[in-house]
């Protein structure tokens, strides 16, 4: 775009929002832990941070876009970091009320901080393509935006971590740290945004009927269902590497030095992130989804199967000393953390096989998949449930692999368009 120079504030600034929808969605995973711990809750429910989360953008995606709509990206913005600062008050709350209302109370507030997530996603992306002037700029900006979100889940892990210390004694007050500086963040962005000029484009009103249109593709359909899935992967895999390794099962180890593990996960994310831009341009979307889902199916089947007299050294940071130490584990739990290599590019490579084609209903297309991030409750969900039925972790994974396999499937075969909206 001709004002790109006149426009870096507005590029910090979205790229800043990009890496903090990271840091409070990842908030809900560790907090997992002392909602188990802090309220004796199994599997499923203790994942219940991540459910209200994640099932906001099933309410709110679409709305999303209506308020772009309506009154333009930075007031979009602007008003879902005030629901934001909201949710993260509420969850700060929750940690200091009785302990018949805590529960409660913090679903709420995870639930309207996923409002905000799901805002915010609807604005930064859309506007970093807008401020690179669209076309590979605008996707090289998107990536750098991505790289940043990684990098913040990373550093929520390891803050986590060390804020949670011993899971046995963990309360939703220990993450108090963690919360203001979210907090923070939200009212440093909101202030920043507000004095910052946004050049926007002209909105069009978004006509409903389009959603129809858009569901009448029969690669889309097959495609929102492949987000859907693959949310269960992102999220899953990281999410009961924690469960497993604060349990009995992986040797109830310090959930300091599991959110230092943990962390890998996300680092291979920015990893594969940085891979996924710079082979972007020569390599097809359909081409990488194979790629990856087939080694997401190999790398989590090892994962589950490898026996758990093989160990590997990963890192490790003794927090009452300060000093970096090291802290075997199972070389399967290693297979998933390399799962993140492979998490990095599906949702932009899923993402752009089903728009294809779409033509004049690409917009309101976005909408809905914003909507299918809530497919991250219920796979999660899911494979908590397998966890408790069956008293395993591994066996829990089963639910990564079918989500990996269809992946596999839609990259194959479901993708391919059958017509073309002119």
């Amino acid at each position: 775009m001709s004002n790109q120079k006149k426009q870096w504030g507005a590029i910090i600034v979205m790229i800043a929002l990009f890496a903090m929808i990271a840091f409070v969605t990842n908030l809900c995973s560790p907090m997992a832990i002392i909602v188990k711990n802090d309220f004796g809750a199994s599997n499923v429910l203790a994942q219940i941070g991540n459910y209200g989360n994640f099932i906001a953008y099933l309410v709110m995606g679409i709305p999303a876009g209506m308020i772009i709509a309506k009154i333009g990206y930075k007031k979009t913005a602007l008003l879902g970091l005030v629901i934001g600062i909201i949710g993260i008050l509420i969850q700060w709350a929750s940690g200091h009320v009785g302990k018949e209302y805590a529960f409660a109370i913090y679903l709420i507030g995870a639930f309207i901080s996923g409002f905000t997530m799901c805002i915010l996603n609807c604005v930064v992306n859309p506007m970093l393509n807008l401020l690179g002037g669209g076309g590979n700029k605008g996707n090289q900006l998107i990536q750098i935006g991505g790289v940043f979100n990684s990098t913040a889940a990373v550093c929520v892990y390891i803050l986590m971590g060390a804020l949670i210390g011993d899971a046995a004694k963990a309360h939703i007050a220990d993450a108090t740290p963690a919360l203001m500086i979210a907090l923070a963040i939200f009212v440093i962005a909101f202030i920043v945004i507000s004095f910052t000029k946004i050049d926007e484009p002209e909105q069009a009103p978004v006509d409903t009927s389009l959603i129809k249109g858009a569901l009448s593709f029969r690669h889309f359909k097959l495609g929102i269902l492949g987000i859907f899935l693959y949310m269960g992967i992102e999220v899953g895999v990281p999410t009961y590497i924690l469960q497993f390794l604060t349990s009995e099962q992986g040797g109830s180890m310090a959930a300091s030095t599991v959110g230092l593990i943990v962390a890998v996960y996300w680092l291979m994310m920015l990893v594969g992130r940085f891979i996924g831009g710079a082979i972007g341009g020569a390599v097809s979307s359909r081409t990488q989804i194979t790629i990856v889902s087939t080694l997401t199916i190999v790398l989590v089947l090892f994962g589950m199967f490898a026996p758990e007299s093989m160990q590997v050294n990963v890192p490790a940071i003794d927090w009452a000393t300060l000093t970096v130490t090291s802290e075997s584990v199972p070389v399967g739990i290693f297979a998933f953390l390399l799962v993140g290599l492979c998490t990095s590019v599906m949702w932009g490579g899923i993402f752009n096989m089903a728009v294809e084609g779409l033509g004049k209903y690409t917009a309101i297309a976005s909408g809905i998949f914003m909507t299918m991030v809530f497919g991250c409750a219920v796979m999660v969900a899911i494979q908590g449930w397998v966890a408790d039925l069956t008293g395993s972790y591994m066996t829990s994974y089963w639910v990564v692999v079918f989500c990996a396999a269809y992946l596999l499937f839609y990259a194959l075969v479901g993708s391919r368009v059958s017509k073309r909206e002119e």
